[in-house]
């Protein structure tokens, strides 16, 4: 059975990042009032919450592998690699198509070359055609795996198309669970990652914000079946990005539960002591990210399941 949680993950350090005015639309966990702050103080302090979060990441024993955006292009948010590739233990790697312009450009072949140099790199699937339909499917933003049961959740929203989730499916051997989220003020959610987390015997998911009551407990009843214990956390939590978090293990099997410290003081007492049962909580102060980028801990690792050679 395949792993859950891996070691290995991919992390861009960010060289020109800041408010993205083409995700603001669809992404209501940005701040817009970021968008008037200084350029280049807000580069300074995404990138220093970058390094302290890489540099704990790596001390704890995990294996992160940096490379740094490339200057040239202007990709505000390529410091969110999920969002564009996905890597799967079977050699596959997926390709997405991203709602965004300026978001394609973070696309990058010579990092999935370099990869295939260290791990098994057996054939790539690319859906980024899509784009030219105006159909997208945001990686790991837009999907949430359980890797051990093969399924993808999915929430259906403006960057998560049903036409391309179908191929993704049919490509992938996944199935895939659908359902809508609205976040507290009745706007889709953007992103499947803010509103659900899944680990190897656990799930955190936000079931308030599914509306139909039908879709909710079909997720939750989908969750239970593959053995998750399922936490479930309020809609103002979610807004804390309590959802996006991710399970890690370190290079010696220490499980790792990764997420924002804005996150993390969102939890109750009960919830942390709930979660400190299946790993070691780990939180990193993000507010530059998460105010701009309106994406948290989550978003900024892409686990890298390929075999190693």
């Amino acid at each position: 059975m395949q792993a859950q949680a891996t070691s290995n993950l991919l992390m861009i350090r960010p060289v020109r990042f800041g408010f993205n005015e083409q995700t603001a639309g669809s992404n209501s966990f940005q701040d817009r009032k970021m968008a008037t702050q200084n350029r280049d103080e807000v580069q300074q302090n995404a990138l220093r919450e970058f390094d302290e979060m890489t540099h704990q990441l790596i001390a704890a024993g995990v294996n992160v592998i940096i490379y740094d955006d490339l200057p040239e292009s202007h990709t505000p948010d390529s410091i969110f690699p999920n969002n564009w590739v996905s890597f799967h233990y079977s050699g596959t790697v997926v390709v997405y198509p991203m709602e965004a312009p300026n978001r394609r450009l973070e696309r990058r072949m010579d990092i999935i070359d370099d990869l295939s140099r260290k791990f098994d790199v057996a054939r790539i699937i690319d859906l980024t055609h899509f784009e030219q339909e105006g159909k997208y499917l945001e990686g790991t933003g837009s999907l949430v795996f359980d890797r051990m049961k093969r399924v993808a959740y999915a929430c259906l929203s403006p960057r998560t198309d049903a036409v391309v989730l179908a191929e993704f499916a049919e490509k992938t051997g996944y199935s895939v669970v659908t359902f809508s989220a609205v976040d507290a003020a009745g706007i889709p959610v953007y992103h499947t990652n803010v509103v659900m987390c899944i680990g190897d015997v656990f799930a955190i998911v936000c079931l308030a914000a599914i509306v139909n009551p039908d879709e909710r407990l079909m997720v939750r009843q989908s969750l239970v079946n593959s053995g998750k214990h399922v936490i479930d956390i309020t809609m103002e939590q979610m807004a804390h990005f309590a959802g996006n978090m991710l399970l890690v293990t370190s290079r010696k099997g220490q499980k790792l539960l990764i997420m924002s410290t804005q996150a993390f003081d969102s939890l109750t007492v009960r919830q942390r002591d709930e979660l400190d049962d299946f790993a070691t909580l780990f939180h990193f102060d993000l507010g530059t990210i998460e105010r701009n980028g309106g994406g948290s801990a989550r978003c900024m690792m892409a686990e890298i399941h390929l075999p190693a050679k």
